[in-house]
This record gives C-alpha cells, sequence and structure tokens, in this order.
C-alpha cells in the first residue's frame, strides 16, 4: 500500500517529527487487517483501525479507546516489558499530536521495540529452536497458565456449544476449497472426527470445565507472537478483541505451538514441549483432548491461507504458492486426531542409572510423552516438583498410588494417539507384571527399557544430581535392589548401557519419527 491512500494520521506517524524521541528512519509500517504498526527503532506504536468483523469490532472510538486498554492490561501478564502505555492522540488543524492535551481522536498502544530476528519463529525457520529452549518454553507457558483468571462465568465457555460453534464454521467456510488446498476425504473425515468427538466425548469436556483448566488464555499462541529477548521469554499479542477467542481450555493454547512444530515435522520437539508442559502443570487428562485443539488450529491455519484464494487478481503461480502453503494444515488437521494408539515403554533401573536422560532420547526419538514417576508422586501429594518430599511422600502406600497413577495416565495418554514413556525404576516383578497386564489389557504394545551402569557411577550420578525434582540420595540408593526380570518379560526388554552413547542403542529397538 503506497503512503498516498493511507489516513492522513498514519502518513503523520511515518514523519519523524512525529515523535518526542529518537527514530531510526525510515520508520516502518506494518499492516494487518486490523492495525497499523509503526516501528521507529526503540519503540513501537499500535493503531486500531476502524472495522467491525462482527467478531471484532473498532467501530468507534470508545471502543478502540477500551481495546487500547484491554491489550495493554492482558498482555502485562505474558510480556509485561514489551507493553508500556495506553497514549491518547490530539488534533490541532491539520496536524496530530501524540498525548497531546486536545480532546483525543484517536488512541495508540505504545510498545518497547524488539528485533523481529527474536521471535520464535523466525529462530525456528534457522534451525536455532533447540529441544532445550522448546522446554523452558513449555514451563514458561505453564506458568502463565497456573497464573491464569479462572470464574463460573469463564468456565462456561468450555461447553460443548461453545467449543463447537466456532469449528462447525469453520467447515461451512471452507468448502470451496475442497478439491485445493484439501481433499473431499480430508474435509468428510476430519468432520466426522469432530462429530463423533463432540457425541462421544461430552463427559471429558465437562471434566475440563469442572477442575477448571477453562481460564483466561492467550488466545492465539504461536510462534510467532512468542520471543526471547533480554533473556526472557514474552508471549505477546494475546487476544484482547473477543472472550470466547481467549477463554478457552489451556491445551487449547498450547495447540498452537504443537500445530507448528508438528506441521515442520518435528514431532521429537513436540514430544520435548508436550512433556514438560503436562509435568509442570500435572494435566497429563489434558492430552486426551489436545487432539481436538490442534485439529482446530491447524484447520483455521489452512483456512486463513486458503481465503487468499477469493483473491480474483491472484495469478496462477501465486495461487499454486497459497495452496502449497494451506495444504499441510488441512493434511495435520486430518491426520492428528485420528492416529492409532501409540505403545507404552516402561524404563527400569536403580536410582542414578541414567533413567530419565535415556527417557529424555527415546521420547524425542519416538514423539512420545515422557511421564516420570517423580512427577506423578509430586502431583498426588500436592508437593511442589522442586521441593524435596519428606518421608511420607515415600511409604509403601504412596508408591503404590503413583505406580497406580503412572500407568493409568500412560494407558489414557497411549489411547489418545501418543506413545508414552512410563519413567519409574519398575524394580520390582510385582510392580511390572501390573503394569504389563494393564497395558495389554488395553491392546497397547509395550516394551521395558532397562539402564544399567555400574555401581560406582550410580553413586555419583546420585550425589551430583542438582535441579531435578528426583528426591532420591545415596541412602536410597542403598536399599534399592533390582528384581532379575521373568522369562515372559525378557523378550520385552531392551537393555542400554548407559556408560555408552545411547541413541544407537535405541535404534535397534525404535524407530525415529524426526
Amino acid at each position: 500500500m503506497t503512503h498516498a491512500v493511507l489516513p492522513p494520521l498514519i502518513q503523520q506517524m511515518l514523519d519523524p517529527a512525529f515523535y518526542p524521541h529518537p527514530v531510526e528512519t525510515p520508520i516502518q509500517l506494518i499492516q494487518t487487517h486490523v492495525s497499523y504498526v509503526l516501528l521507529t527503532g526503540d519503540y513501537a506504536y499500535k493503531v486500531k483501525k476502524t472495522v467491525d468483523f462482527g467478531f471484532l469490532d473498532y467501530s468507534t472510538l470508545a471502543k478502540r479507546r477500551h481495546f487500547c486498554e484491554e491489550e495493554l492490561r492482558l498482555n502485562q501478564r505474558g510480556a509485561a516489558m514489551l507493553y508500556l502505555a495506553v497514549l491518547p492522540i490530539s488534533q490541532g488543524g491539520d496536524r496530530y499530536q501524540l498525548g497531546g492535551d486536545g480532546e483525543p481522536v484517536e488512541y495508540t498502544v505504545k510498545m518497547r521495540q524488539f528485533p523481529q530476528s527474536a521471535l520464535l519463529s523466525q529462530r525456528f525457520e534457522r534451525g536455532e529452536l533447540t529441544e532445550e529452549m522448546v522446554r523452558r518454553l513449555a514451563i514458561a507457558i505453564a506458568d502463565f497458565h497456573q497464573a491464569a483468571e479462572t470464574s463460573d462465568y469463564i468456565r462456561t465457555f468450555g461447553s460443548v456449544e461453545q467449543i463447537r460453534a466456532s469449528i462447525d464454521e469453520n467447515y461451512a467456510q471452507t468448502v470451496d476449497f475442497i478439491g485445493g488446498p484439501q481433499t473431499q476425504q480430508q474435509f468428510d473425515d476430519t468432520q466426522a472426527y469432530t462429530d463423533r468427538f463432540f457425541a462421544t466425548e461430552t463427559a471429558l469436556l465437562q471434566d475440563r470445565v469442572n477442575q477448571g483448566w477453562i481460564r483466561a488464555c492467550h488466545g492465539d499462541l504461536h510462534l510467532n507472537n512468542i520471543c526471547e529477548w533480554q533473556d526472557q521469554l514474552l508471549l505477546f499479542d494475546c487476544i484482547e478483541f473477543n472472550e470466547s477467542f481467549r477463554f478457552v481450555d489451556v491445551m487449547f493454547d498450547i495447540a498452537y505451538i504443537v500445530m507448528d512444530l508438528m506441521v515442520k515435522g518435528k514431532a521429537g520437539l513436540a514430544a520435548a514441549f508436550l512433556s514438560e508442559y503436562v509435568e509442570h502443570t500435572g494435566d497429563w487428562e489434558g492430552l486426551r483432548v489436545l487432539p481436538l485443539y490442534v485439529s482446530r488450529q491447524s484447520y483455521v491455519r489452512g483456512k486463513v491461507l486458503s481465503f487468499l484464494l477469493n483473491d480474483p487478481a491472484l495469478d496462477d503461480a501465486t495461487r499454486a504458492e497459497v495452496v502449497q502453503k494451506a495444504a499441510p494444515y488441512y493434511t495435520l488437521a486430518w491426520q492428528y486426531p485420528q492416529r492409532p494408539a501409540g505403545q507404552v515403554v516402561l524404563m527400569a533401573g536403580l536410582s542414578g542409572s541414567g533413567k530419565t536422560t535415556t527417557a529424555r532420547q527415546l521420547s524425542h526419538r519416538i514423539g512420545a510423552i515422557h511421564l516420570r514417576s517423580d512427577a506423578v508422586r509430586k502431583h498426588l501429594a500436592g508437593v511442589p516438583l522442586h521441593d524435596r518430599g519428606d518421608d511420607s511422600l515415600y511409604t509403601p502406600e504412596m508408591t503404590q498410588r503413583t505406580y497406580d497413577r503412572l500407568v493409568t495416565l500412560g494407558i489414557q495418554v497411549a489411547q489418545a494417539g501418543y506413545s508414552v514413556v512410563l519413567d519409574a525404576k519398575y524394580d520390582r516383578e510385582t510392580l511390572r507384571q501390573g503394569a504389563i497386564a494393564q497395558i495389554q489389557a488395553a491392546n497397547l504394545g509395550v516394551a521395558i527399557v532397562y539402564c544399567t551402569a555400574p555401581i560406582e557411577v550410580l553413586r555419583s550420578r546420585v550425589q551430583q544430581r542438582t535441579g531435578d525434582i528426583a528426591d532420591a540420595t545415596l541412602a536410597v540408593l542403598a536399599q534399592q535392589h533390582f528384581e532379575p526380570f521373568t522369562p515372559d518379560e525378557a523378550p520385552l526388554v531392551l537393555t542400554v548401557d548407559t556408560m555408552q552413547p545411547v541413541d544407537p542403542q535405541l535404534e535397534a529397538r525404535f524407530s525415529s519419527v524426526g
């Protein structure tokens, strides 16, 4: 768009003289369908457009002021260092003034400007989004969700009717794109999946409401709305204009991240992200509803890209490019929620044998959810993950409760289409046999990965362990004894020497998913 057809205010905001501080020239303008963003160097200014799309209404000055203030308030939660103020803009003659004393004619959100290279979307494209970073991101989002508001009113947005309305609308709006970026089978199967989910999983959705997982979330939490800047992960540009987009299941929010990773074939990174997130929140059951939201977010991304095809001025090459960009999202929306049940892998070995390190590598290799007994135990007891538990946490009764919960969660998560790695000692035959029997009764595949290392190495690892949620000490290790595998168990066992590189040993039994 040329500056000649921009509103007079925006034209003046492109002039360095408009600002009471130094700017970098030329001032950059970024436009979306709902706002203008002007990049001046140290600061960015967002002005909302006078538009009304039904789901978003910025049609009056009062509404634009309200939503500027809401944008500031809500984004203080995840990116306080970026969101600075809402400033009035006044007018004298044909000149506009930022923060003047006159009657405001417009409002702008003043933000601290950060380099676009800090966006996680750009880091991902450059191959810089590491497993360590996605784990830190998972913890940041978990903390954000744990602090997010909920109430009786917010929970009403978790009803089947509320969730279903937007999903059904997506199908109605994309019929014309069948035969282009999506196939008839994809359309039919994806719609059939959501119809079936809403028919059969009403109790699950009600559990999400009852358990308080419908919260005032971000609402648009994809990698392009997250940056790492000045050693902080910042969640910015949340939905301020529509409650139904923001008052959602926490799984709705994280589904955006899973979509971004999975559509690029990074199942291992997605597994690491999910494993870390649910460990910190204790919301392993949420993985049962996550496929619905991954499908929804992916379908919406495909839909929004497809809308570009409605432009009659589009040339054939550009049209083909749009179809190529949209198609993977429709494919993910179709495939992700209809994956077959996963396998369950039991880790086994004494404290310090390298189970957790091996389990993480295995989780990344097969795209599995890594489920640690230490986390399950502490969530059951209401003990913060990084606090040391007292003796009551390690009674035989509590240990049995932990292992029972561990295998129940493992089966639920596997039935939702994820492979699962259950990270516990499984040093006693009775614990292993009980888990194997339940897993096989659920018609799921089961394997055992047995980690070994010399006893002096176990002692050294336990003694040097810091910053982990495991509480094992040298005294605890001294009391441990591993009961040998039975002839029935032996065919299930892969023994891993953790003194040697682990991944080549896992490769003998487990194929990588990327």
